[in-house]
This record gives C-alpha cells, sequence and structure tokens, in this order.
C-alpha cells in the first residue's frame, strides 16, 4: 500500500516497547513481518505450520516466534492435541502488542478510532458537525485523543505505532454541493493537515484518501480476507470507491485509482453525468431538506436512520441504477471476483441497496461481460476511519498481502 508520511520512523525508534535494543537486519525484519502477517491472515498458526508457509527453517521460526512472543506481539493458544507425538502450540496476535490511532476527517462528520494489533476496535468518538474549519479540527483531535487512550497505561501508550488519516483529496473543492461558507472551504487550501497533526504527538503520522482507506480496511479485516480481487464501492458524502488486485489495494499512478464517484454514467432524464451527482449521501440530505425532514439524521447516527422517511427510498430508486451501470463498466475492464458495496449507512439500508443494484444490473447491457457477484461489504460506518489506523499496523507489522499468496503457491 502506497501511502503518505507526514513524518515517520523506523520500528521502535520513537517507541521504546516495540524496540529489540539490538541491530536487526532487513532480512529479520522481513521474516518477523512475514511470520505476522501469515498469523493475522491465518487467525493462529502452530510454528510448524508457519515453516511450512513461509519455506523457513523450523529452527528459524522458532527463533523468530520466540523473539516476537517476548516482545508481546504475539501469544501462546491452548496446545492442539490428540495427535501422534507433541501437541501443537498455536500463536496468534497479542492485541495488546500494539495499538493505533484513525482519525476519518469527513465533510458532516469526524470520527477517531483506537484500534489494537488484532484489529478489533478498542474505541471510537464520532462528532458530527456541519463543515469544519481546520481550528475546529485541530481542537477535536487534541481534545479527542487524549480521551481516546485515557483508559490506557502508561506502557501501553509506548506501544501506540502511529495516527493515520483519512480525508478526501480537497477538502476545499465542491463548494455547491457541500454548501458550506466560502472562506471556510477555502482555509483548507494551503492547510496542512497531517503536518499540523503530526505537531501535536510524537508518533508517525500517516494520510490517505478516505475512500482508499475504507478500501483498505475492508481488504485487512473484511472481505479480503476471501477475495484477491475486487472493485470498491463505499458510499459517504460523495460516493467514493478502490480498486484491489492480487490481494493488494491499487492506487495508480496519482493515487486515484478507484475514484468511482468520477465514473460518468446516465441520469434518469438521460443527460450524461458522473456517479458523484446521482449515488451520493449529500443527494439524500438535499433531498430530506426538501422533504421538511431533518438531515442531520444522516449524520449523528450513521448506524440508525429510522427518522429518514420516504426520501430514503426515492433515493436507493434513483442511486442503483447509476451504481449498476458503474459496476458493469469497471467490470469490463478489470474482470474482478466481485464488487463489494459499503457505505457509512445502517446495515439493513445496505442491504436493500445491494439488492437494488443486483436488480438494476438485470437491466443493464452485459454483452460481453463476465457475470460477477455484488455483495455487501461488512464494516460499515468505520471503515475509514478503521482503514486510517491500519496504515500505522500495516507500515510496522504487516507485509504486503501479495506475497504472502507467494509464498503458498
Amino acid at each position: 500500500m502506497t501511502i503518505d508520511r507526514a513524518s515517520n520512523s523506523s520500528r521502535g525508534e520513537k517507541h521504546p516497547a516495540l524496540s529489540r535494543g539490538t541491530t536487526q537486519t532487513g532480512v529479520r525484519l522481513y521474516n518477523e513481518r512475514l511470520v505476522l502477517s501469515l498469523i493475522r491472515l491465518h487467525g493462529q498458526l502452530p510454528k510448524a505450520e508457519v515453516a511450512k508457509l513461509t519455506g523457513l527453517s523450523a529452527q528459524t521460526v522458532s527463533v523468530i516466534v520466540r523473539q516476537l512472543e517476548a516482545d508481546g506481539l504475539l501469544k501462546r493458544r491452548t496446545p492442539q492435541r490428540g495427535k501422534v507425538g507433541q501437541p501443537l502450540v498455536p500463536f496468534e496476535l497479542d492485541p495488546d502488542g500494539a495499538y493505533a490511532i484513525g482519525l476519518k476527517v469527513g465533510r458532516r462528520s469526524g470520527d477517531l478510532m483506537l484500534l489494537d494489533l488484532a484489529g478489533e476496535v478498542r474505541r471510537t468518538i464520532h462528532k458530527p458537525y456541519s463543515f469544519p474549519t481546520p481550528g475546529e479540527l485541530i481542537a477535536f483531535v487534541t481534545s479527542g485523543v487524549e480521551d481516546l487512550v485515557s483508559d490506557l497505561s502508561a506502557p501501553q501508550r509506548l506501544r501506540i505505532s502511529g495516527l493515520g488519516i483519512a480525508a478526501p483529496f480537497e477538502l476545499w473543492n465542491w463548494e455547491d454541493e457541500v454548501g458550506a461558507r466560502h472562506d471556510v472551504l477555502a482555509s483548507w487550501k494551503d492547510f496542512d493537515l497531517a503536518g499540523e497533526i503530526g505537531k501535536l504527538f510524537d508518533w508517525p503520522v500517516y494520510f490517505c484518501n478516505d475512500a482508499s482507506a475504507a478500501c483498505a480496511a475492508e481488504l485487512l479485516f473484511g472481505k479480503g480476507r476471501e477475495l484477491r480481487d475486487y472493485a470498491y464501492f463505499y458510499l459517504g458524502y460523495f460516493i467514493g470507491g478502490g480498486v484491489v488486485l492480487n490481494g493488494s489495494l491499487y492506487l495508480g499512478h496519482t493515487g486515484n485509482a478507484g475514484a468511482l464517484g468520477s465514473f460518468p454514467v446516465t441520469s434518469p432524464d438521460g443527460k450524461p453525468v458522473q456517479l458523484i451527482s446521482m449515488a451520493s449521501f449529500n443527494v439524500l440530505e438535499r433531498a430530506i431538506l426538501k422533504s421538511g425532514g431533518d438531515p442531520e439524521a444522516l449524520w449523528r447516527d450513521p448506524n440508525d436512520w429510522s427518522g429518514v422517511g420516504a426520501p430514503l427510498d426515492d433515493w436507493i430508486h434513483a442511486a442503483a441504477p447509476g451504481i449498476a451501470s458503474a459496476a458493469a463498466g469497471v467490470m469490463s475492464v478489470l474482470d474482478c471476483a466481485a464488487v463489494v458495496i459499503d457505505g457509512a449507512m445502517p446495515k439493513n439500508m445496505r442491504s436493500r441497496l445491494v439488492d437494488a443494484v443486483r436488480s438494476a444490473i438485470l437491466q443493464v447491457n452485459m454483452q460481453g461481460i463476465s457475470p460477477f457477484p455484488v455483495i455487501e461489504g461488512t464494516i460499515g460506518a468505520d471503515a475509514r476511519a478503521m482503514g486510517a489506523a491500519s496504515l500505522p499496523l500495516f507500515d510496522n507489522f504487516i507485509i504486503n498481502r501479495n506475497v504472502l499468496f507467494k509464498e503458498q503457491d
């Protein structure tokens, strides 16, 4: 995964709890990451299986696993008995071995998340807003991070490996659609978000596009465990997406690969438009406002839209054909195993949308395009913050998943 870093350090440089205290070679670090990544992918593995999958000698694996266990990154599970010979002792990631913080910056809400090494969400803080100024966002991060880590002991805080940021590129753009004041939007144009946040903490700070971060979360913690290739649509204030090829997030030459919101589609009245104008939540927000409803219901709690009402039905009916057309277009080029749809919305609404997209695809001219499944994502509203938090963990402990499959072929 390609990511931007406002600051960075080799493992343990700023984090004594993660440091060996000895000089390590690149091969040793690579092998450690390989072992950690394989155990993460499989959930738990005994040393004999790790040796089989990696091709490393049993002695080498034993030394690596022993060191990772001493570092608090791996822990033993109950021995597997009932077989001939000594019982096999499986190892799994120690959730307390490392932590990372994720920040999602949206146009209508912000989120902070504390993620552990095993990928479990320890705590989240959600903050709805109309559209933040840079100062308001920095204030949210400053107070929110302290609240987020307040339950961690001093030794645990030393195991925080970094802070990842997931934010839209060009927050100052789309003025007509966003509806924020011009001066507020303009204040973001020359604001170095990652750099300013980097001044607040000693941790390395990482930056990634928000939709790409959501796709990374699905890759690491969701459908990516089952699928090596897929096109990913993520619905937020604006719809975006990502592309996973050969088990890796593909960002493209400029980082805009998977910018599926820009995909050209046809509107219900026959006009050429981009998908973003048909299948984004800002369209739903305007419809709710026009009907006299409360559009803030979309952002107060992304898991409860019980008060949205009839505009939601109309929005699904209008959005599904656009997503279906874009999905067919993407699959005609990439021929992935599936299309995955997720978003900052309740699970029942996601299911309804996916069902509507499946129905809409039946109306698309699919001649020359192989049939493909359309499936639900698994993470939902937390995907962007989780993807952001995964960036430090990925950089410090995880190897490119493509390598894992090569090792097992």
